[in-house]
């Protein structure tokens, strides 16, 4: 099997402007990005940008770059462009790997890929891990979800879900984490639903949770979701999570 990778980066960041190109242990972040990438074994790696300060940065460090437009309500729908202008086959397999993921495991980007090959009825692959606390739990900007016996997604959710009727509510909200899943904000799909991708408008529930999947289920495709076969590191949102990264990276 073989597959590709495109990492959308915006400059425009509304926490943290100008995200991609903040210096970690050295580097600018999206570079770490690329190379993590490139270590998975991908036959081509492609930034996808609308911004020139981060397409001459990725090019001086040897990236391949495909500028995109500036008014994509998502990741993906970049990615769509990218697809189409590169003219990927219908079947190649597409990782969308985000561009503030620079700890992110090779192996998580290999097997998102391994995923879709190996289920025909999915249009989209993905990740997840357990909870391990309640504040993971009850937090937004954790991203949840739920899936059936299979394995294919039922709903993602920044709310917690599913909701325990018996503890939630009470004068506790700790419960069993047992049932709790995070998602792992990476993606694989094969160009042809991507073509397909493109041409819905966001849905009322991808507008009112933010989250790009949504759209996918709600025109009826499967999201197939594998627990994830590494430990992931959350990705870079605030100041807070630079100096994270940064310690980590420093710190071999």
């Amino acid at each position: 099997m073989t597959f590709r990778v495109v990492i959308p980066a915006r400059y425009a960041s509304t926490r943290l402007p100008g995200k991609p190109l903040r210096l970690l242990a050295g580097k600018p972040m999206i570079q770490h990005v690329y190379e993590r990438a490139r270590a998975s074994g991908a036959a081509g790696v492609v930034i996808a940008t609308d911004d020139e300060r981060i397409r001459d940065v990725a090019r001086a460090f040897g990236a391949t770059v495909c500028m995109t437009a500036a008014d994509h309500r998502s990741g993906t729908d970049r990615i769509a462009e990218v697809a189409s202008r590169e003219n990927f086959a219908p079947d190649e397999v597409v990782v969308n790997l985000q561009g503030d993921e620079p700890l992110v495991p090779e192996a998580l980007i290999r097997q998102v890929a391994e995923n879709l090959a190996a289920r025909p009825d999915a249009s989209i692959a993905t990740l997840s891990a357990r909870l391990s606390t309640v504040a993971e739990l009850f937090d937004p900007n954790v991203v949840k979800v739920v899936s059936d016996a299979a394995g294919f997604a039922l709903y993602f959710s920044r709310a917690p879900i599913p909701w325990d009727r018996d503890r939630f509510g009470k004068e506790t909200r700790a419960g069993a984490l047992s049932g709790y899943w995070r998602h792992i904000g990476m993606y694989a799909y094969r160009a042809r639903f991507l073509k397909a991708y493109q041409q819905w408008p966001p849905c009322g529930l991808e507008q009112v949770e933010s989250l790009e999947q949504l759209r996918a289920l709600w025109h009826g495709h499967r999201i197939h979701v594998a627990e994830a076969l590494a430990d992931s590191v959350p990705g870079v949102d605030t100041e807070d999570d630079i100096a994270r990264v940064e310690a980590l990276l420093r710190g071999g």
